[in-house]
């Protein structure tokens, strides 16, 4: 859908630069993509040879190349045709027929076996004829496809301009590969040859006057302009779309156009090459200034066939609705208001006005294919933007000042905190004083910066240069009264490219650098990679002496040479261990020093006094020294950068290490002298007092960085005391100053959660340590310590003499090392019980299994409204009858409930008879009361016919005890009014009357609590029989067989009811009714059956006659394990605590990214087929593991049980079996359909939202029965859909896989269908 920009194509690939982790991701709703080709591309090499009349076969019609090009050249192969005798009978009419039937069948294997049923399905929309046999090779950088479709569609209107078109295509075809070595050339080439040879054959000898082919094709187009209305469809389309409405109907006509405007662009091209580019005679000038006005003014003949991703900007085309709506109309206008910029020049007539991005183009010289992206890209995002604001729609919509405001500032918010970081002024004077049209001029500058910013999209900062300087330009340029290109980016050949003299030398830079990692291998101190290139940009100093445009004999840009080079900016990697020590210094150092304490305090007794605290102190110096390692290995581990590195990074390097060298010798010293005084055992405590000082002091001084770093509240007053020198510097000594990374801070009530997170995980491991582990320890210690003279048996040259210091250090090595590990496992217990609380809290997991998913199913409707359904359909008044509002929230629920059976039907996962009792009806129908899934009601009629005939109370006492269940009370009321509904719509005359009446006393006995003396409910059972019977033959279609079947179940249901399910009384009554006794005597009752056609009826029927029969226990459906997880997820979703719902089109967009290298797309049927060398093949496996699965997926394609071979007979069973055993592996169509489900969720949303809020949409209502089968095709449903999602799969080398021909690219394909 991206089109690659042709110049860029020009640019050189880099390698990816191993070690760097920057990732690039596009700054805005949609991710566009531009892939660079080779550095050098071949040149198509055009030649012209001359082969004699001597051809042995049609195959050797693949070998002529025309001398002149066009008709002339298949006028000397006709000829060369015409001139081989013929053998055999039939003449050379019948030959050639024969042999295009051949080529045909031949072109159709060659598809088939190459491309294999993915590729055949992929381009079974492509083209019709011979344009479906175009080869990919001719097909990407010609319109040979166009100009044979055209042929095929005008081949009954006029054979001869047929003819005139494939011969031209035969020519181009011959010219791009004379000697036939593209894949499927030779078989393309031939066949089109035999296809002109039958063409030529149709004229019965009769020569053709090829001098007159251009006058031919001039005057059928004119002809066929004229029939088809061309002019008038022109003003027709422009009528519409200035109306600013959409309907259904406008799509069909749509099409047609496109049609009709492709064979006209056709048939001009033709014209153009067979005129050439200078004619010799007087009518061929003629036509040549005919066709160029013509293309000039028949803007539609271009706009219609332009291409798009979303928005059709350049085309206007009234067949997608997107341009329709009022958030996209406001953005479209607000790019195209040029009411306050300088004139420049703009002489391209099309359908769309000129523009911003025009006038960018112009200044800049930034590409075509760029800035048809980026046009539609920012109005994108302005549309999103106006879509949020909930604005009133009025007639002319106008973007909004805040939608314009909210995207100028998401988009250059790096702009402004790297001005701001480097202390410069942004290219603005105020964001007050920046109108909505500059606003807008400056968005679309910086994302066209990024959109041809190939690989220097993964500098930032560097953009953020680029931007600041291509900002102050446009500043300058914009204040004046016509405009000029930019002196920047003005080439040595007096033209303008953003792309040559911007970003060809930064990326040439990081191509040479790239180049000289030696695959990844070298040193990370040899080479640059991106970090070092973006970091550059990270000091003032520095990246504004590059001056603008960037000196090519720059640091910057020095390419690296054998002893000249620029080296590393900030950091250099060396891989040693050391790094376990530096990384997590500060973890190691509180982890030491405590243990220290806690030691002290032990062989202290426990004591707390001055003596134990002048001792404990003993960790100053250790703090110092500690420190003073750390700093050490910096200055080790940073060689290989200091030639390189900024200033500033080596000076607070040097002034650290001899900063912690002088503290960590002051405070040893210091603490030496207090130990001293100690041991001297007098009164003075001098050096005592300053030891405590220095350390107080200097803790009070890092407390308070830590907390200016640390907690949020002091972040402000942080950054306030930036502007001091004198706070700078020394929180420049404390923490290194970077770019990023500064605003990584959180609230404070989350610190604060934090904070008091990690003092329970110490209140808990130091005094585990100090009890358990250190304590324990002291009096062995102190024991082993005081024995002399031990003899070991071996000879020790560690503990002889020093107190048997080995075996202490065996004693506690142990000790220590879980002391230093234990830490993890108090953090494990500790977030599993601090995640269970707020995991209960949140509500999660409130779905435990499928026997609570079926107890709490009543509840999901509700929850549902009121959590996932926007505000204004959830918001609407809720009747005060509690079963019409769970009635109202189950229409709401029911639609999405039903689409995820329907998923987990196409996957498979359950079989058609558990998506019947599994699917909800939408309830909004007459019925009076919920309807709920089947599988909630299985059983539950059987069982309360049970009651019912076990029943000795009166009528309170059964519905009392059948009321325990409540989806047995619902099972009930459903088959009563069902029942009844379905009998009052399938008869009329006397037998309606009869169900009137039935029902009527049925009624009037349940509301006086008579029901028992009414009916007897031992024969319950028996109506039941009857009913299920009449029901299993109205759910099958309409025949006269059934139609009588039905009339005779009538009159048994009839019988059972009045002679022997009713009182005597009524029994009585309905045998001496003289109405129904004349039309029972004449056999009229019930002899005119209404078949229950209509949707909702049909659905009635075939849901009571499951309700009657279905015996199965709730707790087996469905059976599939994975299908009860997806369930229990999705319920389990309606509990949590989540933001209010909005609309669809009031949502946020987002892009889903998913990077793909060679994994396999597909599995092929020789895959699934191959025996591993246990004999077992990927087929055989899967139908063991997932034999449910499997049976489910023979019963969706209408297969019984069947074998690889029979699959083989069918192409689309075999496509089908691919996919089904591909999304049970880890392919990327498993991926693919998992994201897409995110656009399918999209669609149903705003689909149903415009029906509740009584939409008018293909003449539904709100209230009327709601359908959701044609949410998929429905236009606007789609359009909002892609306005708020985008799912981009990055095929990093799909390009070599289309050129090698490997079925990944055919399976790929497939998956853009």
């Amino acid at each position: 859908r991206y089109r690659v920009p042709p110049r860029l194509a020009k640019a050189p690939n880099p390698s990816p630069l191993p070690g760097s982790t920057t990732t690039a991701s596009t700054p805005t709703s949609l991710a566009f993509e531009t892939r660079l080709l080779s550095p050098n591309p071949p040149e198509t090499k055009t030649t012209t040879t001359t082969v004699g009349s001597q051809l042995r076969s049609p195959a050797a019609a693949a070998d002529f190349s025309p001398r002149t090009g066009g008709a002339a050249g298949a006028a000397e192969m006709a000829s060369s045709m015409r001139r081989r005798p013929s053998r055999g009978g039939g003449g050379p009419g019948a030959a050639a027929e024969n042999w295009e039937r051949l080529v045909r069948a031949a072109l159709k294997r060659d598809r088939a076996g190459g491309a294999g049923a993915s590729a055949a399905a992929a381009h079974a929309g492509a083209g019709a004829g011979l344009a479906s046999a175009v080869p990919p090779s001719l097909g990407r950088t010609t319109n040979i496809e166009q100009i044979l479709q055209a042929a095929d569609d005008i081949e009954d209107d006029d054979p001869n301009v047929a003819r005139i078109l494939c011969e031209q295509a035969y020519s181009m075809a011959q010219n791009l590969d004379p000697s036939s070595d593209g894949r499927g050339v030779l078989q393309f080439k031939t066949g089109l040859a035999s296809v002109i040879k039958q063409k030529l054959a149709k004229k019965d000898g009769g020569s053709i006057d090829r001098q007159n082919d251009i006058e031919v094709l001039w005057n059928f187009y004119l002809e066929y302009k004229k029939r088809r209305r061309v002019d008038d469809m022109q003003r027709e389309q422009e009528i519409m779309r200035e109306s600013g409405t959409f309907s259904t109907e406008m799509g069909a006509r749509a099409m047609e156009m496109k049609k009709i405007y492709a064979t006209l662009r056709a048939l001009l091209d033709v014209l153009e090459i067979l005129v050439g580019q200078a004619p010799s005679d007087r009518l061929g000038r003629q036509i040549l200034e005919e066709i160029k006005k013509i293309k000039r003014s028949d803007a539609a003949l271009r706009g219609e066939l332009m291409p798009y991703n979303i928005i059709p900007l350049d085309a206007s085309s009234v067949g997608n609705v997107v341009g329709f709506f009022p958030e996209v109309r406001a953005a479209i206008a607000a790019i195209q208001n040029c009411e306050d910029l300088p004139r420049f020049p703009y002489d391209t007539p099309q359908l769309r006005q000129k523009d911003i991005f025009d006038l960018l183009q112009y200044v800049f010289g930034f590409q075509d294919d760029n800035v048809r992206n980026q046009r539609e890209n920012v109005a994108l995002t302005l549309a999103n933007a106006q879509s949020r604001l909930s604005l009133p729609n009025d007639t002319e919509p106008k973007i909004d000042e805040k939608a314009v405001t909210e995207v100028f500032c998401k988009v250059l918010d790096n702009y402004i905190k790297w001005c701001r970081f480097l202390g410069k002024r942004v290219a603005w004077t105020s964001l007050e004083a920046v109108n909505k049209n500059r606003k807008i001029i400056l968005v679309a500058l910086y994302f066209l910066i990024w959109g041809e910013a190939a690989n220097v999209r993964f500098l930032p900062e560097c953009l953020c240069y680029i931007f600041h300087n291509m900002a102050k330009e446009l500043d300058g340029i914009l204040d004046s009264s016509e405009a000029e290109p930019a002196k920047s980016c003005v080439t040595n050949d007096g033209s303008t490219s953003y792309l040559e003299k911007i970003i060809t030398p930064i990326y040439l830079t990081m191509s040479a650098e790239a180049n000289n990692n030696n695959d990844g291998k070298a040193a990370h101190s040899a080479w640059r990679n991106y970090d070092d290139f973006n970091e550059y940009f990270w000091s003032s100093r520095s990246c504004f002496e590059l001056s603008w445009p960037p000196a090519e004999n720059s640091k910057f840009l020095r390419k690296p040479a054998k002893r000249k080079r620029t080296g590393k900016t900030n950091f250099v990697e060396h891989r040693t261990f050391l790094h376990l020590y530096r990384s997590f210094h500060r973890l190691w150092i509180f982890l030491i020093l405590m243990f220290q304490c806690l030691t002290i305090i032990a062989f202290h007794h426990g004591k707390i006094n001055i003596s134990t605290i002048k001792v404990v102190l003993s960790a100053g110096p250790a703090f110092f020294i500690l420190n003073f390692i750390e700093c050490c290995l910096d200055v080790l581990l940073m060689f290989g950068a200091y030639k390189t590195a900024r200033g500033f990074a080596i000076s607070r390097l040097v002034i650290r290490f001899l900063w912690l060298a002088a503290i960590s010798t002051f405070v040893t010293y210091l603490y030496v002298k207090v130990l001293d005084e100690k041991n001297a055992r007098n009164n003075d405590s001098t050096y005592f007092r300053i030891y405590v000082l220095v350390l107080g002091g200097y803790a009070a001084v890092r407390l308070v960085f830590a907390s200016l770093a640390k907690i949020p509240a002091c972040h402000r007053l942080s950054n306030y005391s930036d502007r001091s020198q004198f706070f700078q510097f020394f929180k420049w000594i404390y923490q290194e100053r970077y770019y990023i990374g500064r605003g990584l801070y959180e609230s404070i009530g989350n610190y604060a959660r934090y904070v008091i997170f990690w003092l329970v995980i110490f209140a808990c491991k130091f005094p585990f340590a100090y009890y358990l582990q250190i304590r324990p320890l002291v009096v062995p210690t102190n024991i082993i310590v005081q024995l002399h003279d031990l003899q070991y048996s071996w000879h020790d040259f560690v503990s002889k003499g020093n107190r048997n210091a080995l075996t202490i250090l065996s004693l506690w090595a142990p000790v220590v090392a879980i002391y230093l590990m234990d830490i993890h496992i108090w953090y494990t217990l500790l977030s599993a019980l601090v995640g269970g609380v707020m995991g209960a809290r949140g509500r999660l997991g409130e779905i435990r299994s499928i026997e609570m998913l079926h107890k709490r199913f009543e509840s999901f409707p509700e929850a549902f409204a009121k959590t996932l359904s926007p505000q204004r359909i959830s918001s609407r008044p809720v009747p005060q009858d509690s079963e019409a509002a769970t009635k109202m929230y189950a229409s709401i629920f029911s639609p999405f409930w039903n689409e995820i059976i329907k998923s987990l039907r196409e996957e498979d996962y359950i079989s058609n008879r558990e998506m019947d009792l599994l699917m909800m009806p939408s309830n909004c129908g007459t019925l009076r009361l919920v309807q709920w899934p089947l599988f909630l009601l299985t059983s539950k009629i059987m069982l309360a016919n049970d009651y019912a005939s076990d029943c000795k109370d009166s009528q309170k006492e059964l519905w009392h005890r059948i009321s325990k269940d409540e989806y047995m009370a619902y099972a009930v009321k459903e088959c009563y009014y069902s029942a009844e509904r379905i009998l009052k719509s399938i008869v009329d005359g006397e037998g309606k009357l009869w169900v009137d009446r039935l029902f009527q006393y049925l009624n009037e006995s349940i509301g006086r609590d008579s029901l028992l003396v009414t009916i007897n409910l031992k024969k319950l059972q028996l109506v039941q029989s009857r009913l299920t019977g009449l029901t299993g033959l109205l759910i099958r279609d309409e025949t006269a067989d059934r139609k009588a079947g039905v009339t005779k179940a009538l009159r048994e249901l009839y019988e059972v009811v009045t002679h022997e399910f009713l009182a005597p009384n009524l029994r009585e009554e309905f045998d001496t009714w003289q109405l129904l006794l004349r039309a029972r005597n004449d056999g009229r009752l019930f002899s005119n059956i209404l078949w229950p056609n209509d949707l909702e009826m049909k659905e009635q029927v075939k849901r009571l006659h499951l309700l009657l029969t279905v015996k199965d226990s709730a707790a087996n459906i469905p059976k599939n394990l994975e299908a009860q997880r997806r369930l229990q997820f999705f319920t389990n979703s309606l509990f949590m605590d989540m933001p209010e719902a909005k609309p669809v089109s009031e949502m946020i967009p987002f892009c889903v990214f998913t990077p793909y290298y060679s994994e396999t797309v597909l599995y092929s049927m020789s895959e699934l087929c191959v025996d591993n060398e246990d004999g077992i093949s990927i087929l055989f496996y899967l139908q063991k593991i997932f034999p449910d699965e499997w049976a489910n997926f023979l019963e969706r394609i209408g297969r019984g049980e069947s074998s690889e071979e029979d699959f083989k007979e069918s192409p689309s069973d075999t496509l089908e079996l691919r996919f089904w055993v591909s999304y049970r592996g880890q392919t990327l169509a498993r991926t693919v359909r998992g994201m897409m489900y995110y656009r399918r969720a999209l669609m149903l949303q705003s689909y149903l939202e415009k029906r509740y809020l009584g939409g008018i949409e293909d003449g539904y209502s709100a209230l009327e029965y709601i359908d959701t089968q044609g949410y998929q095709l429905s236009p606007d449903a789609r359009a909002q859909a892609d306005l708020k999602f985008t799912y981009v799969v990055s095929c990093q080398i799909y390009g070599q896989q289309k050129q090698r021909k490997a079925p990944e690219a055919a399976d790929i394909a497939l998956l853009l269908q």
